[in-house]
């Protein structure tokens, strides 16, 4: 579908436009002078946002909107039953998935630089989004979550170039049509929806073959199924690592300062490229911001201006994002980490940072994830200090009462004593206030409802 094509619809309808890739169509249709209604089970910041901006949103079911909108986009979450669905479907109306219709929006830019992987997808196209804007590429960006350098999620521009992050869950990224796609890692999750970890790794390999051969494969040198994409992709394939001396940029004399910003040097080749700081921690995003001075190098972006754009970036939302500071010296950061592999680089990256002990609230996201991956989760969260364990958080789940919260803590407790299962947030915020000493961290993990503890902590 070519824009001229979708001018043709007036009324398009959103079922679930609370989610912030949904948002995001949204703004970017209103942008395009569509009239835009939206429905979401819950209200939130982003509903809320979203009717300031002129987009009516009904919390619930909107049968009125979705019986006279002439075009219809449903997010992964809806089902076939529902109401709004079932009056599309008797209407007959134009009906389309969100990551269908994202894909139509690929198509319609010559560059379409797509930021998929397992993890680093947000924070990689953040650090995009900064360069190329700075460049005066005048790109329009769609990323999963709010970045204040855009004011939002989403930006609208008047390029060639969309900046998209690209999530593999339920095959919607085989959907776009990338001109360049950055692979970050590969790693075995949403196996509620791929079962075996060999079918994420498909879906993956399917993903690098959607890249034309006059396109661009971007790809992490240090992790094998990422490194092997270049030997299946019909594209050019430019590889970017710290261990792996094969790739075509790589990070050498990683050091970091005393609040765990790691500055480096980047090759190119066996020539130095120059240097780089960066102002968010860990060593897994001097990997992001390899793909992104990769990414940007080939499309003639300056170092200079990578190298400022990069040290500019505080970084996105709920991406150990500071919040505050309690007693005077316990710092406050919350981050969406809820897979092994994200918590792992969080506990290594804070380990980089001055303080006396860790005290992390994890709160598990889905039942499948946290069953499959029990004890990778364990052994994740037993690096910090101290844990608090809250219930899971079901997200699109139901409770089959197979895992809960009291199996990983007896797993965690093996490794690690100090671990506490408070469910109730009221008393997370109070035993915290008790213990805690001076100059501890605090570190709110999850993707769920957890958020909503610094807060608290910094509200008592």
């Amino acid at each position: 579908m070519e824009l001229s094509e979708l001018r043709k619809y007036k009324h398009i309808h959103l079922i679930g436009i609370g989610g912030i890739s949904m948002s995001a169509v949204a703004e970017t249709l209103k942008n395009w002078n569509f009239y835009v209604t939206g429905s979401d089970l819950n209200s939130s910041t982003i509903t809320d946002t979203l009717i300031e901006h002129g987009i009516p949103v009904v919390i619930g079911h909107d049968t009125e909107n979705a019986s006279k909108a002439d075009f219809i986009i449903y997010s992964a979450a809806i089902s076939n039953t529902d109401p709004e669905i079932l009056i599309a479907k008797e209407k007959g109306t134009k009906l389309v998935g969100r990551g269908e219709f994202v894909g139509y929006l690929t198509k319609m830019y010559n560059e379409a630089i797509c930021v998929s992987g397992t993890h680093g997808k947000t924070t990689t196209t953040s650090m995009l989004s900064v360069c190329f804007i700075n460049a005066h590429k005048d790109p329009s960006i769609e990323v999963g979550a709010i970045l204040d350098d855009i004011g939002g999620n989403y930006r609208v521009g008047n390029s060639e170039y969309f900046i998209l992050e690209s999530c593999e869950y339920m095959g919607n990224f085989l959907k776009f049509f990338p001109n360049t796609a950055i692979i970050l890692n590969i790693d075995n999750d949403h196996l509620d929806y791929y079962k075996t970890f060999d079918n994420v790794i498909k879906a993956f390999q399917d993903f690098a073959k959607l890249v034309p051969e006059d396109g661009l494969l971007i790809t992490n040198a240090d992790d094998k199924n990422c490194y092997a994409l270049k030997d299946i992709a019909k594209s050019k394939v430019i590889t970017y690592g710290i261990e792996n001396q094969d790739a075509d940029y790589i990070a050498k004399n990683i050091v970091f300062d005393e609040n765990g910003y790691p500055s480096f040097d980047v090759y190119k080749g066996s020539e130095l490229f120059g240097n780089i700081s960066l102002n968010v921690n860990g060593i897994h995003n001097v990997l992001n911001a390899l793909a992104c001075t990769a990414t940007c190098d080939y499309y003639s972006i300056p170092f200079e201006t990578i190298k400022t754009s990069l040290l500019s970036y505080k970084g996105a939302e709920r991406r150990l994002e500071y919040k505050g500071t309690i007693k005077d010296t316990v710092k406050i950061y919350d981050d969406y980490a809820h897979h092994p592999t994200e918590i792992k680089a969080i506990s290594k990256a804070v380990k980089n940072k001055k303080y006396n002990k860790s005290w992390v609230v994890f709160q598990p996201h889905t039942y499948s994830r946290t069953k499959l991956l029990l004890n990778d989760f364990a052994e994740a969260i037993s690096t910090f200090d101290n844990v608090i364990l809250l219930d899971i958080y079901a997200a699109r789940e139901t409770d089959t009462h197979e895992i809960s919260s009291k199996d990983l803590y007896n797993e965690t407790l093996k490794l690690n004593k100090n671990i506490h299962y408070i469910p109730d947030f009221n008393e997370v915020v109070d035993f915290l206030k008790t213990n805690v000493a001076d100059n501890d961290l605090i570190i709110t993990l999850g993707a769920g409802t957890v958020t909503k503890i610094g807060p608290m902590l910094l509200e008592k």
